[in-house]
């Protein structure tokens, strides 16, 4: 037997055996309760990052534990594998995307299996695959015989460096792209889309039934989603055209002084008067420039063109101006507001700076307004004035306030309707670029714009492509692929050069996880509604509203096309916390240090300009010089050390300290499992033990260990079912190995009972060694087969307690009394005991503090 643990050896071995075995293959034991844990699927770069460890590392352990507790598991794994990254890679390199994908495919797969991750590699999909990618146009078809799929031309965000268009939850709060950084403009072109806003009301009511989310990301989502109620109300034009606006305070259509439409608006061309059009058409151009965050901006100097018109306030018919401002948005509500400056900021600001009318509608209780003499907006309740109808009423939204008495003027009198809005958009899918799913339609002069048939998917993506440089998709190019003919006619036609956002692709992947080899179906319902929905998913909180949302959209359009059944597809949803690590950054510069290149990492200064260095932890990132490799701590430490290290530093949801001394901590603790387990092996001829304990008859120091053991049982089993506090369950391992490593009598079946105990606990967190051990101890069968430990109540009780006793609140020593002494019996104990005798001799015992089962503190003079 090896004298020492040597991870290197021992993993490489099992990982060999257990894939020879299929030993995580997924089974179909017909009548076993099913469990499905799912981490968030990759994108290939080639390489795992410790998020990836410790993402996949969680939900690992998730899935072992359920195994071991007698549950159908389904675990998989697969490659969010469309995308820019891979695209620009090409043309940065000269590799075809797929040769790319696929060569990154195969080292992650390699590396995921070195961490002894217990995947159904049977169930792998990869979305640029032509198997997966055929059913992600099929789905998109479904959208469209929906009703749910839709072209249009609308203001779209255009990414400069990408040369792409992103949706509005691919821009981030600075107006930049998520992955390119550039600053996002706007441009109008023919789009595809999907109504994702037919769903927005059950997105948002649906939240409730996610008991298992944590309540900020679903904060989020309704955030996002961004219900909002109030009325439609129609303002005519002097050229008899219908204005439609959405608000929210109806019950200020009386102070409504102008009103202001978006720069794309469709009927600007038509409002503008001749001595407007050079100035307007300036303006446009100018906003066409801007990204929606710089637009919107609350600090930013208001600025906006008249367009020569008016329209009708339809409450009191007075004739107000009619402009175009930047801050309002085409694809956010109706791309037309009413202004009221007296109560709103942006309104009033807008006013005082083109001289507009101020009106004020809504009168505070203590004060009186004057709109000539106001600084700022009043957007707060009051009273009701200069409304007509409304004159007197409390402003607000409760019951017999403005807002509602509002809205039931206006649908009295014709004049409007009330409704819900919300802040979510419809979904952009079009993508200028050629990595990913070609949407399947086909556009024909005579026909108009057709559905590739399903008999006809999928339409391949051609891989023999030529980039000349970044931007575009050169699928536009290749005659060969766009030029097809019509389905209907037979006619000459075009494909769409358009590829899917890859959100498409996770949109659905874990749907096809449980049938994944279907060639007829993405999924055959009755399968999928066997695993589903999703019991634990694991991944970062940067998805908490694009993927799930998306996902959470799908899973409703695809119930309702009576493809699945349930309503949500993630029933349990863990964000895991960030891998943080020691940065060094010079604050007068900017500049991140790499730690081999300071000369005293005690004192750390720029080797450059000697300045200071700030010293923090900040999530890994090879551009900040603070990753750590995965594939170093392998080798080094071993795959079991990274797991233990990674559940062991902090509990999932918060963020993780990397430390080089906290790791080499997990490796001795498994290096002395080692030593305990195969002492005792060797001491016992390497003979399975017995593990039906008569427990009637043992010795104190039996009990002892035995309650230590169940204990162990008991506390590691709450802590993964409970909010999977799994490094709280590993100091129950530790408490229980140092038990057995203080026990003399190492051939008692209590004994024997503890050291399987241990291995079997082990054997979700360090997989490799406590399979080496369990065969080890003369068992067959994989540990990983085997039952999870159930804890005997009756083992937890204790014959006796050891009592501290206390002189005026300091210990002086410890007594061992009978489990379940009364106060007045814990007491006499303790007056009784040498302790008491020697300490209080010649004292006075003033008062006597008895806390049961604990201690006896004694107030002497």
């Amino acid at each position: 037997m090896e004298s020492r643990y040597n991870p290197a050896d021992i993993e490489k071995k099992w990982q060999q055996q257990w894939a020879e075995q299929g030993l995580d293959k997924t089974p179909g034991t017909p009548g076993q309760k099913k469990f499905y844990a799912l981490s968030m699927f990759p994108y290939p770069s080639g390489n795992l990052h410790m998020g990836h460890v410790r993402n996949y590392t969680i939900t690992d352990v998730i899935a072992r534990v359920r195994r071991m507790q007698g549950y159908n598991v389904l675990h998989p794994m697969g490659w969010d594998a469309f995308g820019l990254p891979a695209e620009n890679a090409a043309i940065d390199r000269g590799i075809p995307p797929a040769k790319w994908t696929y060569q990154n495919i195969g080292q992650m797969r390699s590396q995921l299996q070195e961490l002894g991750l217990s995947y159904d590699w049977e169930r792998e999909v990869a979305t640029c695959s032509p198997d997966y990618y055929r059913w992600t146009q099929w789905i998109f078809l479904q959208f469209y015989q929906s009703g749910l799929a839709y072209q249009k031309e609308a203001a779209v965000n255009w990414d400069p460096i990408d040369q792409t268009v992103l949706a509005n939850e691919q821009v981030d709060s600075e107006g930049r792209s998520w992955r390119s950084g550039a600053k996002v403009e706007r441009k109008l072109l023919r789009q595809w889309f999907l109504k994702i806003t037919d769903y927005a009301d059950q997105l948002l009511t649906d939240l409730d039934q996610l008991d298992g989310w944590p309540e900020r990301v679903k904060l989020m989502q309704a955030n996002w989603i961004g219900k909002s109620t109030g009325a439609h109300v129609v303002f005519t034009t002097e050229t008899g055209d219908e204005i439609k606006i959405y608000t929210t305070r109806p019950d200020t259509l009386w102070g409504a002084s102008f009103m202001v439409l978006s720069p794309e608006h469709p009927l600007v061309e038509k409002l503008t008067t001749a001595d407007q059009v050079d100035a307007i058409q300036a303006y446009q151009e100018m906003a066409a420039g801007m990204s929606e965050m710089d637009r919107t901006a609350e600090n930013r100097e208001k600025t906006g063109v008249w367009t020569g018109s008016y329209a009708i306030n339809p409450v009191n018919d007075q004739k107000i101006p009619i402009w175009i401002a930047d801050y309002v948005l085409m694809d956010y509500g109706t791309g037309a507001i009413m202004a009221v400056p007296a109560h709103d900021q942006r309104d009033f600001e807008f006013a005082k700076k083109f001289d507009l009318p101020i009106q004020v509608v809504v009168q505070p209780e203590d004060e009186t307004l004057d709109a000539a003499t106001m600084a700022v907006a009043y957007p707060h309740d009051g009273v009701m004035v200069n409304s007509g109808p409304l004159d007197g009423i409390a402003a607000g939204k409760g019951e017999g306030q403005s807002v509602p008495a509002a809205i039931q003027w206006l649908e009295d009198n014709n004049k409007g309707e009330g409704t819900a809005n919300y802040r979510l958009r419809d979904w952009l899918i079009s993508r200028q670029r050629y990595w990913g799913v070609p949407i399947p339609m086909i556009y024909c002069d005579s026909c108009g714009t057709v559905p590739v048939p399903d008999d006809q998917l999928p339409v391949v993506l051609p891989e023999d492509v030529e980039f000349s440089a970044r931007g575009g998709s050169p699928l536009a190019k290749m005659a060969d692929w766009v030029n097809c003919q019509c389905p209907s006619c037979g006619a000459d036609a075009k494909r769409e050069t358009d590829t899917m956002d890859t959100f498409i692709d996770s949109s659905w992947y874990f749907l096809r996880y449980t049938d994944a080899k279907n060639e007829a179906l993405p999924f055959a319902k009755d399968t999928a509604d066997e695993w589903l929905a999703v019991d634990q998913y694991v991944g970062g909180i940067e998805h908490a509203i694009l993927h799930l949302l998306y996902s959470r959209f799908f899973t409703k359009v695809l119930r309702d096309r009576n493809l699945v059944s349930i309503d949500e597809p993630f029933q349990r949803l863990l964000t895991q916390g960030m891998v943080q690590a020691i940065t060094y950054k010079n604050p007068t510069t900017g500049k991140y240090i790499a730690p081999g290149d300071i000369a005293d990492l005690n004192e750390p200064k720029d080797p450059e300009t000697g300045d200071p260095l700030q010293v923090f932890y900040e999530k890994m990132s090879k551009s900040k010089y603070n990753g750590v490799e995965p594939r170093a701590v392998l080798g080094k430490y071993g795959a079991d050390t990274a797991r233990m290290f990674i559940l062991f530093k902090a509990p999932p949801e918060k963020d993780l300290e990397w430390d080089d001394a906290d790791v080499e901590g997990q490796f001795r603790f498994l290096n002395r499992m080692w030593l305990l387990v195969t002492g005792f092996t060797e001491s016992q001829g390497h003979q399975p033990r017995i593990t039906d304990i008569d427990a009637s008859n043992l010795s104190k120091v039996d009990k002892d260990l035995r309650r230590a053991i169940h204990t162990a049982i008991k506390e590691v089993s709450e802590d993964v079912e409970a909010g999977y506090q799994f490094n709280t369950a590993i100091s129950e391992l530790m408490k229980l190995s140092n038990a057995l490593k203080d026990a003399k009598q190492l051939d008692s079946d209590i004994y024997a009972e503890g050291i399987q105990t241990l291995v079997l606990l082990l054997a979700p967190f360090a997989p490799h060694l406590a399979e080496e051990l369990w065969q080890q101890m003369g068992f067959s069968e994989s540990v990983h087969r085997q039952s999870w430990p159930q804890f005997e109540a009756s083992a937890l009780v204790a014959d006796e307690i050891t009592l501290v006793i206390q002189i005026k609140g300091k210990t002086r020593g410890t007594i061992t009394v009978p489990a379940g002494a009364s106060k007045d019996e814990l007491e006499q104990y303790a007056r009784d005991s040498d302790i008491a005798q020697k300490h209080l001799a010649g004292k006075e015992i003033k008062k006597v503090i008895v806390v049961p089962g604990k201690l006896v503190n004694f107030v002497a003079i």
